[in-house]
């Protein structure tokens, strides 16, 4: 499975209600740094179902993006309960990515 693509109408009932933990990806497709993040965001997606695995397009959800104060992509932010536990900016690897969450 990969990361479900996230907008301002579903933000709520994905992100904010999940019972899980969710990893956010906050990306835009000119940006290159994410362009390499994405195939491990979707590998994590796939490998772990004890979390929600999002992308948010920030060109597209720019709202999103200003309400959580996202200005550098990639933003990675980890969310549990609709409260910001972690977050990071910029290209990670997938340890790192995976030892935010």
């Amino acid at each position: 499975m990969s990361a479900i693509n996230i907008n301002k109408n579903n933000f709520h009932s994905e992100v904010l209600n999940s019972d899980k933990k969710v990893l956010i990806d906050f990306w835009a497709p000119w940006c290159g740094p994410c362009r390499m993040v994405v195939p491990l965001i979707d590998e994590i997606a796939s490998e772990r179902e004890d979390i929600k695995v999002v992308k948010i397009n920030i060109d597209e959800n720019s709202e999103l993006a200003n309400q959580y104060n996202v200005y550098s992509i990639p933003t990675l932010m980890v969310m549990e309960h609709g409260k910001i536990i972690n977050r990071a900016m910029g290209y990670r690897p997938k340890k790192a990515i995976l030892d935010l969450i």
